[in-house]
C-alpha cells in the first residue's frame, strides 16, 4: 500500500477500532479521532491520503467537515452513516464528499471502497491523451480538467470518473451497475442508487438546465448514457 494515510473519525469506540483495525490488516496506516474538532485538526496535521468521516459527531456535522477539507485539498472522502435519506446523500456528495457508505457495513466492503478511491485518485497516465470533446463540454483526462463553454467545472473524483467512463463510450447506454462497476475493480458492493446522486450532480454542475439535459441522458428502467458527439 505505500503506507497510504487513512484518517478515520467517529464517534463510536467499537465501530472505530473495527475499521481502523480492518484498515491496518490491509497495509494502512491509519489515524482516529472521534470529534468534529479532531477531525479538522488531524487533517492539517496529519495529511492524510484518504478521509472516512461520520455525518453525526458529538461538537458539529462532517458535513461541516467536509467543506473544511475541500478548501485544503480534493483527496477522497468517505461518508459513514446511519441515515439512508436521499437527502443526507445529496448533500453530502454536493460538499464534496466521493462515496457515502450506510451502517452497518462490513470492514470488507470498506477497505474495497478505500482501495478503489486510493487507486483511482493516484493514476495518472503518463501517456498524453486527447481531450473528449462532446458539444461545448471538453474533458482534458491528462490534467483531470472539465470545461463546459469554455468555463472549468469542479466535480469530486468518483462525479470526473464516472463522466469519463460515460464519455469514453458515447451513445451507448449503461445500467447503474455497470457504471458502479466501472469504478471499483470486483466489484460495487452497495446501493446502486448511488450512482443516481452522482448524476444529479453532474447535471446540476454541466447542464444549462439540470431538468432537460443535454449530456447526461436516462435511459428508462435501465441507467444512463451520454450523447454522442454529433
Amino acid at each position: 500500500m505505500g503506507g497510504k494515510r487513512v484518517l478515520v473519525i467517529d464517534d463510536e469506540e467499537p465501530q472505530l477500532q473495527i475499521i481502523s483495525y480492518a484498515l491496518k490488516e490491509a497495509g494502512y496506516d491509519v489515524e482516529t479521532g472521534a470529534s468534529a474538532g479532531e477531525a479538522k485538526e488531524l487533517f492539517d496535521t496529519y495529511h492524510p491520503n484518504l478521509a472516512i468521516l461520520d455525518i453525526m459527531l458529538p461538537d458539529g456535522s462532517g458535513l461541516e467537515v467536509c467543506r473544511h477539507y475541500r478548501e485544503k485539498s480534493d483527496v477522497p472522502v468517505i461518508f459513514l452513516s446511519a441515515k439512508s435519506e436521499e437527502f443526507d446523500k445529496v448533500l453530502g456528495l454536493e460538499l464534496g464528499a466521493d462515496d457515502y457508505i450506510t451502517k452497518p457495513f462490513s470492514p470488507k466492503e470498506l477497505v474495497s471502497r478505500v482501495r478503489a478511491h486510493l487507486r483511482r485518485y493516484e493514476n495518472d497516465s503518463p501517456v498524453k491523451s486527447k481531450p473528449i470533446q462532446i458539444g461545448d463540454l471538453k474533458i482534458d483526462t491528462d490534467s483531470r480538467q472539465v470545461f463546459t463553454g469554455g468555463s472549468p467545472v469542479h466535480l469530486t473524483n468518483s462525479e470526473y470518473e464516472i463522466l469519463v467512463f460515460l464519455a469514453r463510450h458515447p451513445g451507448k447506454a449503461f445500467s447503474r451497475a455497470s457504471i458502479l462497476n466501472s469504478l471499483w475493480e470486483g466489484g460495487f458492493v452497495g446501493d446502486e442508487r448511488t450512482v443516481d446522486v452522482h448524476i444529479h450532480n453532474l447535471r446540476e454542475k454541466l447542464e444549462k438546465d439540470p431538468q432537460h439535459p443535454e449530456f447526461i441522458l436516462t435511459v428508462r428502467n435501465f441507467g444512463y448514457r451520454l450523447r454522442d458527439a454529433r
